[in-house]
């Protein structure tokens, strides 16, 4: 399974562009899966059904199934998050996974970057991101990529982790 991450300060358009390296790589007919870190407690249940209910009640994981998909919810309690690589053997074996988020972890990744937010670069000091998708001009000895240009990122990420980077017809 391969890993790379997409990483960059809120508002920098790191999940639009999430999404559409998932659209655009699964047309090429490879399997991916995600995983979006979160800086902030949150829910993908909602209170009053009957999956809330269970993990409020205590549980410390909850199933839920259907006919058309499941989905596994783990209730940390006070224990520490865990590390990426526990949450990447989590995961069904795909030929990709992209990662946003997780940007002190170790592997590759593509940093996106607006000029608007006025944020810091972050691919100056860290040696994992090998690229930069930017609306801007920027002056650092990385490839630039247009933020807007998925055929062109997917290329260059498929590429990186060698998997087969020919475009969907």
């Amino acid at each position: 399974m391969k890993i790379f991450g997409v990483v960059g300060f809120k508002n920098a358009g790191k999940t639009g562009l999430m999404e559409r390296l998932v659209t655009e790589i699964t047309k090429r007919g490879v399997s991916v899966s995600t995983i979006k870190h979160a800086h902030h407690n949150f829910d993908v249940d909602q209170p009053g059904k009957d999956s809330y209910r269970h993990r409020v009640a205590g549980a410390q994981q909850v199933l839920l199934a259907s006919g058309a998909r499941w989905a596994l919810m783990t209730e940390l309690r006070d224990e520490k998050e865990p590390p990426l690589e526990q949450l990447l053997a989590q995961l069904a074996d795909v030929d990709l996974v992209l990662i946003e988020g997780y940007k002190r972890d170790r592997h590759p990744k593509i940093e996106a970057f607006r000029a608007a937010p006025q944020n810091p670069l972050i691919a100056k000091d860290d040696p994992t991101i090998m690229a930069v998708a930017t609306d801007t001009p920027l002056q650092i000895d990385l490839p630039q990529i247009d933020l807007d240009d998925t055929v062109t990122i997917a290329d260059f990420i498929l590429d990186q982790v060698g998997l087969c980077r020919s475009t969907a017809s």
